[in-house]
C-alpha cells in the first residue's frame, strides 16, 4: 500500500518536477549535481512560502502605515479642535471674570447706597417723630391758651360790669376813685393778656401749619427712599437666591443655619424696628421693617457666600484640562486647572484645614472643611502653605501649583465634596458668575 502511494507520488512529482542535473565544469574536471523531484518540490514549496510570507508582511506593514497616517491626521485634527475649544473656554472664562468683577462692583455700590439710604431713612423717621411730638405740644399749648383766653374774657366781662356798676353807685368819693383806678388797671392788664393769648394762638396755628407741611414733604421724601431701598433689595437679594438654588442649596435652610451662628443680640444681624409705643404699627413702620428684614437676609447671604466654595481656586490665567465625570470607566472626582509651575492656589471659602501633606496619588494635598458639610481638596501641589487646624478665609493663599503624585503635568486637581460625596465644582463656580 505504502509502495503504491510512494510510486504515485513520485510519478506526480516527476510530471511537474522532472529530475535534473546541474553540471559544474572546471578547467581540469567536470562534475554534476543531481536534483531529484522531491528536492525540487521542497525547494519550490519553501520558496513559495517565503514569497507569500513576504507579501503578507509587506501588505500588513503598508496597511499599518496607512492607518497610522490616518490616525495621526485624525489626532492632529482632534488636537486642533481641542485647542480651539480650550481657547474658546479660556476666552469665555475671561469674559465671565470681567462680568463677575463688574457685577461685584455693582453689588458693592448698591450695598453702599443701601447703607446710606438706611441712615437717611432712620434720621428722617426720627425727625418726623420729633415734628409730630412738637405738633402735639403746640396743640396742647393752643388748647390751654384758648382756655386761658376764655377765662380772661370772662374776667374782663366781670370787671367791665363791676366798673359800670361801681361808677354809678359810688361816684364822687376818693375811695371809689382808687377802686376805679384799680379796676381800670386790671382791665387793661386783662385786655393785654387777652391780646397776647390771641397772638400766641395765631403764632401756634401758623407754626403748626408749617410743621404739617414739613411733615408732608418728609413723608414724600421717605416714600421715595422706601421705593429706592425696595428696588435695591430686590436687585441685590434675587441673584443670591438664584445662586444658592443653582448650587443645589436650599436658601432658607442655609440662612437658618447661618442665623444660628449669629444669634447674639446687637450687631448687623439684629432685626430692627421702629417703636410703636403700644399702638398698631403704621404703614411706614411695617414697610421699613420689611426692608430691614431684607437687609438682614442680604447680610446672611453675604456671610453664607463666604462659607461656601463659590470662588475660583486660581486668580492667575489658566485653562481647563479635564472636567468632572467618568474617564475610561473611572470617576474623575474634580476639575483640573493647568497653569505654570508655582502658580498661587487660594481657598475658595472660609474653613478649617483638616489635612495638609502627602496623600498617595493626590501628591501634596490640602483638605479644607467648610460649613454646610462641604469639603474642598487641592491636589498635586508643589508647596503647601497652611497647617492642619489652621482657619483660612476665602481668597487666602494655601499653596503653589505643582506636579506631585499621580500626575502627567503641572496642574491643580480641585474637588468639592458634600457629605463626603464628590460633586461637580463648576456647579458652584458657574452659580456665582452673575453675582461675584
Amino acid at each position: 500500500m505504502r509502495t503504491r502511494l510512494a510510486i504515485k507520488t513520485h510519478a506526480i512529482l516527476e510530471r511537474f518536477f522532472p529530475e535534473r542535473r546541474l553540471f559544474l565544469r572546471s578547467e581540469t574536471d567536470t562534475r554534476f549535481i543531481r536534483l531529484k523531484s522531491s528536492t525540487q518540490a521542497i525547494a519550490f514549496v519553501g520558496t513559495a512560502l517565503v514569497i507569500s510570507w513576504t507579501t503578507i508582511a509587506t501588505a500588513i506593514l503598508l496597511m499599518d502605515s496607512i492607518g497610522a497616517g490616518n490616525f495621526r491626521e485624525q489626532a492632529k485634527r482632534e488636537q486642533i479642535t481641542y485647542q480651539q475649544r480650550l481657547n474658546a473656554l479660556s476666552a469665555e472664562r475671561d469674559n465671565r471674570a470681567s462680568e463677575a468683577l463688574a457685577a461685584q462692583n455693582r453689588f458693592n455700590a448698591a450695598l453702599k447706597q443701601i447703607s446710606s439710604m438706611q441712615t437717611e431713612l432712620l434720621e428722617s423717621e426720627t425727625r418726623r417723630r420729633e415734628l409730630e411730638t412738637g405738633i402735639d405740644v403746640i396743640q396742647t399749648t393752643l388748647r390751654d391758651t384758648m382756655k386761658a383766653r376764655e377765662t380772661v374774657t370772662d374776667r374782663l366781662a366781670a370787671l367791665e360790669e363791676q366798673i359800670q356798676g361801681g361808677s354809678v353807685a359810688v361816684s364822687g368819693t376818693s375811695q371809689e376813685d382808687n377802686t376805679l383806678d384799680i379796676l381800670s388797671d386790671a382791665l387793661a392788664r386783662t385786655a393785654a393778656e387777652r391780646d397776647q393769648v390771641i397772638a400766641d394762638a395765631q403764632d401756634a396755628l401758623i407754626r403748626a401749619s408749617e410743621m404739617q407741611a414739613e411733615i408732608e414733604m418728609m413723608e414724600e421724601k421717605n416714600d421715595t427712599i422706601f421705593r429706592q431701598l425696595e428696588d435695591a433689595m430686590t436687585v441685590s437679594v434675587k441673584p443670591l437666591d438664584k445662586m444658592f438654588e443653582k448650587a443645589g442649596m436650599d436658601p432658607d435652610r442655609i440662612l437658618n443655619q447661618v442665623r444660628k451662628g449669629y444669634s447674639g443680640q446687637g450687631g448687623p444681624l439684629t432685626p430692627l424696628s421702629f417703636s410703636t409705643m403700644g399702638q398698631e404699627p403704621s404703614g411706614d413702620t411695617m414697610r421699613a421693617n420689611r426692608i430691614l428684614n431684607q437687609m438682614d437676609r442680604l447680610n446672611l447671604y453675604r456671610i453664607a457666600a463666604q462659607k461656601a466654595p463659590f470662588a475660583t481656586p486660581l486668580k492667575d490665567p489658566f485653562r481647563f484640562t479635564s472636567g468632572f465625570g467618568y474617564r475610561w470607566g473611572r470617576l474623575h472626582a474634580g476639575t483640573d486647572f493647568a497653569a505654570p509651575h508655582g502658580t498661587p492656589i487660594y481657598s475658595t471659602a472660609d474653613g478649617v484645614v483638616v489635612h495638609a501633606g502627602w496623600s498617595s496619588g493626590y501628591g501634596r494635598l490640602v483638605k479644607i472643611q467648610h460649613e454646610f458639610g462641604i469639603e474642598t481638596r487641592y491636589a498635586h501641589m508643589s508647596k503647601i502653605r497652611v497647617k492642619v487646624g489652621q482657619r483660612v478665609s476665602r481668597g487666602q493663599r494655601i499653596g503653589d501649583m505643582g506636579n506631585t503624585g499621580r500626575s502627567t503635568g503641572t496642574h491643580l486637581h480641585y474637588e468639592v465634596r458634600v457629605g463626603g460625596k464628590p460633586v461637580n465644582p463648576m456647579i458652584y463656580i458657574k452659580a456665582a458668575n452673575d453675582v461675584f
